[in-house]
């Protein structure tokens, strides 16, 4: 089953379900692929039969990342083109209710911190860095260095409080103590570029890396000489992976060639579905945290939301 939103004018590049509303998803957008122009974060949300535009959210440079607050369900955040960050009040169009400035260059990820009794933020930039920011002060608590090519995605750890991973220009995935403002760890895990991680929900060790050379690593972070498990079958660069909320070894990637697919690493062979709904590079996808198998995923250049049960 699928159903779509359509924006003309707006690439797709990330979409967030809301933790609190399960019918609930922000999605980042940019005008003519991120290179100029403006973008837009969308709020939508679907109601039967139809996905329903709620909000509009206009930013004056390209947006490529959102993630929805775990302590307010009004609040989302998106990385912007022009180096900053934007917290948001989806409830009110009015503009941004703080903008986060450190980044020199563009912020192609943003994350909220999961994990109980902390509030924080991680940004990754074409800077070369990743950042921690504290929303409420709205100041940068820590900038870690070390990647060695731009940054494409910064994940918090579920499970490991101040713990986040990161995956970069130069091959690289490293995991990060942000109390020790450190790297703990560095594998080089594609010979390629590699644009997305994500971590297991059930297993604090795991960590599943996408690239442009087409194939996903799942890694075991305590022995990281070689992967878990690697997955092909995409025929252009994965885009984006993301480990499912329901089951330990079952996860989603997205891709360049319009597909999204479905594996559980555990199995052989790994692929469990391939959904071909895309006419478009699809940039971004997210499970649904409280409806199993439920995916969401923006292409564009329209952002098209399509759910696959």
């Amino acid at each position: 089953m699928s159903r779509s939103f359509k924006c003309s004018a707006r690439h797709g590049y990330a979409v967030e379900i809301s933790p609190f509303f399960p019918n609930r998803l922000a999605c980042a957008t940019s005008q003519y692929y991120g290179i100029a122009g403006c973008g837009t974060l969308l709020v939508l949300e679907q109601r039967e039969p139809d996905i329903l535009l709620l909000n509009s959210l206009d930013w004056n440079d390209g947006l490529f990342d959102v993630t929805w607050s775990e302590s307010n369900e009004h609040v989302a955040v998106t990385g912007g083109g022009d180096g900053s960050l934007q917290i948001w009040d989806t409830a009110n169009p009015r503009g941004p209710l703080r903008v986060l400035k450190g980044h020199t260059q563009e912020v192609y990820a943003v994350d909220w911190s999961q994990t109980r009794g902390e509030n924080l933020l991680v940004s990754g930039s074409w800077d070369h860095t990743a950042r921690v920011w504290d929303p409420e002060s709205c100041q940068s608590v820590a900038t870690l260095q070390g990647h060695e090519g731009v940054l494409y995605s910064t994940v918090w750890s579920p499970h490991i409080p101040a713990c986040f991973a990161s995956t970069s220009g130069d091959g690289m995935l490293r995991v990060w103590d942000v109390k020790a403002g450190s790297c703990q760890l560095a594998i080089p895990a594609h010979k390629a570029e590699i644009l997305s991680c994500d971590w297991c929900k059930y297993d604090q060790s795991i960590v599943v890396t996408g690239a442009i050379d087409c194939s996903l690593c799942v890694w075991d972070v305590r022995s990281a000489g070689q992967p878990v498990a690697q997955l092909l079958g995409h025929s252009y660069a994965v885009r984006r992976v993301k480990f499912s909320p329901f089951y330990k070894t079952v996860l989603a990637s997205c891709s360049y060639d319009f597909t999204v697919r479905f594996w559980d690493y555990s199995r052989s062979p790994a692929l469990l579905d391939t959904v071909e709904h895309h006419s478009e590079f699809v940039c971004g996808l997210d499970f649904n945290l409280h409806i199993p198998n439920q995916v969401k995923c923006p292409t564009g250049p329209q952002s098209n939301l399509v759910e696959a049960d």
